[in-house]
């Protein structure tokens, strides 16, 4: 009797500890305050160290090292899906290889693939380290996916396939230590002295096509070798004045290059983008002749 007892005690606590090391820790946990709170901003080595606690709370989650940056520091990838989805990575990732590569594929295959795989969604951050939001919203966003149980959030996981990558660890490291040294909140700023990437500074969004830089590199690998998402959002800060966010569609003409088909299903999730903030309102979405944005840029992170 004693033994049994025991053994179920035993059995009891290791549920209850199990439980306790699943319970996913905020960022206000984390870092102190809040994400987007006044005049605070993590750096990196922070942002690293959330992500592997994110990835040893989280069976939603798996934190790839895609590298080393220029200056040495370790380049992640924070990969969220569902539980089941995790377990089976090399398989999705497989089907996304070949209906993008579509050799040897008939119609019926690619179809019968595309019913298989999942969607893969790449949502970057803080390639330009002066725009503070960038690596901040890859913290809050990972923690909602990691986090929420609503039943959105367990359809977007059951479905989707979301890449978050650091684009410029190395740029947060040195911005926001640079900003939190002033003691005064109020006289905090971004103005650094130094490029905020090693070699090529704010022009690293213009290195995605000659890949000089390692921690372009390190994305390029993901993008067109090993994960090839079907969504890439490239987070920058700030559109024109007066606007929250600009985004598709992009004005015309568009690049001719592309396929009409991209540009029209570019077009659609802009559409799905902002009638939603419209539902919600949430006003401020620009577009079309309202930003200077275009399908033009060729060499960036998100037109490459």
């Amino acid at each position: 009797m004693r033994i049994k007892l025991t053994f179920a005690l035993c059995t009891l606590l290791f549920f209850i500890f199990s439980a306790e090391a699943q319970i996913v820790p905020s960022p206000k946990q984390q870092f102190g305050f809040n994400i987007g709170d006044d005049y605070q901003l993590a750096n990196y080595t922070q942002f690293e160290a959330y992500c592997k606690k994110l990835a040893a709370t989280s069976n939603r989650t798996k934190l790839v090292d895609i590298g080393l940056t220029e200056e040495g520091r370790h380049q992640y990838m924070m990969v969220i899906s569902s539980p089941e989805n995790i377990k089976n990575l090399n398989q999705y990732k497989e089907i996304a290889q070949k209906l993008a590569h579509a050799e040897g594929l008939t119609d019926d295959q690619a179809r019968t693939l595309a019913a298989k795989g999942k969607a893969v969604v790449w949502i970057d951050g803080g390639i330009h380290a002066t725009e503070v939001v960038g690596p901040h919203q890859l913290i809050e966003t990972m923690y909602n996916l990691a986090s929420r149980k609503d039943a959105e959030t367990m359809r977007i996981l059951d479905n989707v396939i979301v890449l978050m990558t650091h684009a410029n660890p190395d740029g947060m490291e040195l911005v926001s230590n640079w900003y939190m040294q002033e003691k005064d909140p109020k006289k905090r700023n971004t103005n650094i002295p130094r490029l905020y990437e090693k070699y090529i500074g704010h022009d690293n969004n213009r290195d995605f096509y000659m890949m000089n830089t390692k921690e372009s590199t390190n994305m390029n690998r993901q993008l067109f070798l090993e994960w090839f998402p079907q969504i890439m959002y490239n987070h920058h800060q700030r559109g024109p004045e007066g606007s929250v966010l600009a985004g598709p569609p992009y004005r015309d003409p568009f690049n001719y290059v592309f396929d009409p088909l991209m540009i029209t299903g570019i077009d659609a999730l802009g559409a799905a983008m902002y009638s939603r903030m419209n539902v919600e309102n949430k006003p401020g979405y620009t577009r079309l002749t309202g930003s200077s944005f275009s399908t033009w840029y060729n060499g960036g992170l998100r037109t490459t």
